[in-house]
């Protein structure tokens, strides 16, 4: 008796410029017999196939018989807002999103040429539509229309993701009043007036994805960053609250929490401690690997970036106000 199902695919295998490849035979199971496949999921489509069983080892056929370049890729027609993408972890981030087939509003800092070449470099490397906001993440009216900016370019917002971030460092004793409201400004009040801005645009659709880019500081502290640490708690709390509003809805709301990844921000943290202990730029690296993250090695934007497209797929449907962390160890101690 026939069977609807599904069956997952290998990378497939290009000859001679033709796509040819083969199922994966452990994704069949033997004891099926006259099973008929719909579709196959993964990287690659396939048209309808058949599979039997004759004693231990599973046989199938597929009509046509290739396996077709991916067509469809998981976030196409979808658009996202990606705060402080110009480099490190939101340009990962960014990346990861366009592969995936979002158009992408990008913001952050540049000079015009460099601007460019990085909207027109994502735009034909992804065959996606990348536009830039220059907004200053800091002033409340300019995040709200950063994300008109996104509805006007591409007609939606689908998804959020709250990069943008300051660091400052001094005890609370000697810390300048002005660098406390600009870093909570950045990194934890600009969250909340973009995620307001975006949330009618994603529950008229029922679906969304808000992806706070918290820290481990946002779990534990560290002495000389009581901005910082307070904003990045408060980021973890905020996602908590937008999780549990929109629990009964198709919109999301998550914290990815990274430890040291090696970004502008963290270089200069670095660059500050060789100076200050009078080592060199590599001695300073390894020792703030050493003082928190056990792994002793960076976090890679890359990988953040992999983490936030899986939170933008189906498998996390389900995954309401948590936290990820990603911190080689960090926060296990």
């Amino acid at each position: 008796m026939a069977h609807v199902g599904t069956l997952r695919a290998m990378t497939p295998v290009f000859t001679g410029g033709v796509p040819t490849g083969f199922l994966d035979p452990a994704a069949v199971p033997a004891m099926l017999s006259g099973v008929v496949v719909e579709k196959v999921v993964g990287f690659i489509k396939l048209a309808t196939c058949s599979a039997s069983s004759d004693g231990d080892l599973p046989a199938f056929s597929c009509s046509p018989a290739f396996i077709t370049p991916k067509e469809e890729y998981m976030l196409k027609g979808k658009t996202a807002v990606v705060t402080g993408s110009t480099s490190g972890i939101g340009l990962g981030i960014a990346n990861a999103l366009a592969a995936q087939g979002a158009d992408i509003l990008l913001n952050g800092f540049g000079d015009a040429p460099q601007i460019r070449a990085l909207t027109q470099g994502l735009a034909a490397e992804h065959g996606v539509r990348v536009v830039h906001s220059a907004a200053d993440i800091s002033v409340a009216s300019e995040v709200v229309a950063m994300v008109g900016q996104c509805v006007e370019a591409f007609g939606r917002i689908d998804i959020l993701v709250n990069n943008a971030g300051i660091q400052h460092t001094a005890t609370v004793r000697d810390f300048p009043d002005d660098k406390w409201e600009q870093i909570l400004a950045v990194n934890l009040s600009s969250n909340f007036y973009a995620i307001k801005a975006a949330m009618p645009h994603m529950r008229s659709r029922n679906w969304g994805r808000i992806i706070n880019i918290a820290s481990a500081h946002g779990l534990v502290a560290s002495a000389t960053k009581s901005a910082y640490v307070a904003a990045k708690h408060g980021v973890v709390g905020l996602t908590k609250v937008v999780a549990l509003e929109t629990a009964h809805s198709g919109v999301t709301c998550n914290a990815i929490c990274p430890g040291w990844v090696l970004t502008p921000l963290v270089q200069k943290q670095i660059n500050d401690r060789a100076a200050r202990e009078g080592i060199s730029e590599g001695e300073a690296r390894m020792r703030l690997l050493a003082d928190k993250q056990p792994s002793k090695a960076f976090v890679t934007p890359e990988q953040i970036g992999g983490i936030a497209a899986f939170l933008c797929s189906p498998d996390a449907d389900q995954i309401r106000g948590t936290t990820l962390s990603v911190d080689g160890g960090w926060t296990a101690q």
